[in-house]
Formats: C-alpha cells, structure tokens, sequence
C-alpha cells in the first residue's frame, strides 16, 4: 500500500517483468535496421522494374539516414509527451504502414514508404538508450551491447533472405519487402503488455537541468560528435568497401563476401566492451583505442589490400565497438531518462547527418580522382577526430556538470 517513493520512480522489476521487458527491446531492435539495410541486394531488381538511374536508386539507402537526422530531435519530445512505451509502439506501426506503402510498387510509394520507415525507426534509435538508463541503470553497457549485437544479426540475415524471398514470388522485391512486416507486428504485440504497466512513464521522468540543455552542452557534443564519426565513416565504407575491393583486384563475389564479413565482425564486439568498461572509473581509453583500430584498419585498406580480410574484420570490430560505447555514452552521461532520449535525438541528428553526407562526398571525390586514396585518407582523418572525441566523451561527467 505504502510503495509511493519518494526519491526515485519504481524500477522496472516493481513494475514489470525484466526479462519481457529486454525481450520487447530486442525484438524492437531487429527493426532498425532490417528495413533499410536489407533493401541492398534488392536494388537491381527495382531499378530495372521502375526504371530509376543509378542515384535514384541510392535514395533507398540515403533517404533512410535523412529520415534520423531530420525526426531524431523530436524523439524525446514525443516521449515527454506520451511516454516511452507509447512512443515506442508507435514507432513500430509506423514503421510497418511504411514498409506496406513502400511495397505497392509504384515510385512515389517507395520513396515516401521509404522515409517513413526512417521516421519510425529514429525514433526507436532515440528511446531506447533512455528506456535502458531507467529499466537497467546498472547494466546500461551490457545491454546495449546485446542489443546492437541484435540488430547487426538481424540485419545480415534480413540481407541474406532478400534475394530469396524475392525469388518465392512472382512480385519479387515487393514480396520480399513486404514480408518484413511481420517483424514491426509481431514486435507491437509482444511489446503491448509494457503499455499497460507503465502508464505514467512520462509523469516519473525527470527533466534535464534546465541550466544545461543537451545542445548548450560541451559533454554534449562530445558524445555527439564521438556517435557522428562514427557513423560518417562507418556508412562511407558500408557502401563503397565492395567497389574499393572490386578496384583492388577482388571479384565481385569475394568482396561481396568481405562485405559480409565486415557486417558480422561489427555485430560481435559487445562480447569483449562489456567486461572491459566495468573494468574501468571511465572509458577515455577503451573508446580512443578501438578509434585507433578503426584508423589502423583503413590506413591497412589503402596501403595493403591484399589483406583485405584482416582489415575489415578489424574495420567491423572496431566500428562495432565505437558503435556500442557512443550509445553507452548517450544513457552514461544522462542524468534521466528523458535527458537520455534528448541526448540520443542531437547525437542521431548529428550522426545521420554525417551518415547522408559521408557516402556522397566520398563517391565524388572518386569520381573526379578516379582512385580510392584521397577517400581513405578522408575516412581515416574521421576516424582519428573520433578517437580525439572518445578522450572526452569516454570522461566520468555527466551534463549540467563542467566538461
């Protein structure tokens, strides 16, 4: 009777089972990236079928990144608002009416299918770090280990079945896109019981400081800005690590392969990060390391790709790496949930910005080069201010103090 707290908001073991809880993560973490990353081995069949240019074509994986960097800011108002369980929910229908639309196979409804899935999936990106800062203070870099460690195998897998679930019908890529619904619905479903026990998440919120918004905060943009090379240079060699090999001498199919390889090696990291960071008062040095890595593995690419094995494992494992510790940040230097979800909204805007731009630029300046040495340097360079960003994002702060 008397379980009203007076010093912080019921945990999430009170409130609900833990282990549902993580489950409805995880299954919320496998869309999002399936959605768009998967799209990939599907682009031929839709470029012949609709009868789009190459560039038109990119603009199914651009579009996406767009999407984060322009509804990512907006993540935390709509938990605010209506909660993050709700909010949460929401995103999942959006991103299924999205990939509906974007299956009925005219241009428009790609492109505007497309750019929904984006806009439910940024906001998943936004609310989950400050989800895991409430449910799972103290566990906060073991599970977001694990669930970036489930969106990097469902993403592979998504890339692995596309072709095939095309080939089960005669609508092809419609069909294979379509078939993705089952991902966002079954996720709703399983996810509806936390809407019932946790009505008041948003009254049990506490605001960031009003002294130190996210976007007046150095800390701030020092996790923002670790996130945003991050994903500058992981989407540069996402989408251009196949033709630099193709350009090396590898077949299509080896580099396809090493493609592959790359994705998988960036899905594991969490299994050594984790013990690492609690290890240590703070991870200045864990994140300028595997910065470092991420570095060496494109100086490797430039200067010796015959082992080009060694260089994208170590490229997919440090990129991973940096990938778990910049999310790890967002809910470490958070002093709510909510300030969590803001801190998640600029570093996503700041990330997908660079994401969007970084592939572009780095297909232009290849185009007016005709080789890959100038866009490795440049990816390299990134890679280097990163590892600058980790000495002070990886400090023992938390924003509204000085950093």
């Amino acid at each position: 009777m008397k379980q009203h707290s007076t010093a912080s908001a019921p945990t999430t073991a009170q409130l609900a089972s833990p282990a549902l809880l993580l489950f409805g993560i995880l299954l919320i973490a496998t869309n999002l990236r399936v959605p768009f990353t998967s799209v990939a081995p599907l682009i031929d069949g839709i470029r012949s079928d609709l009868g789009l240019s190459s560039s038109a074509a990119g603009l199914l994986i651009t579009l996406p990144l767009l999407a984060f960097a322009a509804v990512s800011p907006f993540g935390s108002t709509v938990a605010k608002k209506f909660g993050i369980e709700r909010s949460l929910l929401a995103a999942l229908l959006t991103i299924a009416a999205g990939i509906l639309l974007r299956s009925a196979g005219t241009a428009w409804a790609l492109y505007l299918g497309t750019w929904i899935i984006g806009s439910g999936i940024a906001i998943g990106n936004v609310l989950l770090p400050g989800l895991l800062k409430r449910s799972f203070p103290d566990q906060i870099t073991k599970f977001t280990a694990i669930y970036v460690l489930t969106m990097g195998v469902a993403s592979a897998l998504g890339s692995v079945f596309a072709i095939p679930l095309a080939g089960l019908s005669d609508y092809g890529w419609r069909f294979a896109m379509v078939a993705l619904i089952v991902l966002p619905l079954l996720s709703a479903v399983i996810w509806l019981p936390q809407l019932k026990r946790h009505t008041e998440v948003s009254g049990n919120t506490t605001p960031p400081p009003p002294s130190a918004p996210v976007w007046h905060s150095a800390l701030a943009w020092q996790v923002s800005l670790f996130l945003g090379f991050n994903s500058f240079v992981y989407y540069i060699m996402t989408t251009w690590l196949p033709a630099m090999l193709t350009d090396a001498g590898y077949s299509a199919a080896e580099a396809g392969n090493l493609h592959g390889l790359m994705q998988l090696a960036a899905a594991t990291p969490g299994l050594l990060i984790v013990p690492l960071v609690g290890r240590f008062k703070d991870q200045r040095g864990i994140a300028f390391g595997a910065s470092m890595l991420t570095v060496i593995s494109i100086v490797g690419l430039m200067f010796a790709p015959g082992l080009a094995v060694l260089w994208t494992c170590v490229f997919g494992f440090s990129a991973g790496a940096t990938l778990i510790l910049g999310l790890s940040f967002v809910s470490l230097r958070a002093t709510s949930s909510l300030q969590a979800a803001a801190l998640s909204g600029m570093a996503q805007c700041i990330g997908y910005t660079l994401a969007a731009i970084g592939p572009t630029l780095i297909g232009r300046i290849h185009d007016a080069q005709g080789n890959w040495h100038s866009t490795l340097l440049i990816s390299a360079s990134a890679a280097f201010l990163m590892a600058l960003f980790g000495l002070y994002a990886g400090r023992n702060l938390h924003i509204g103090k000085r950093a």
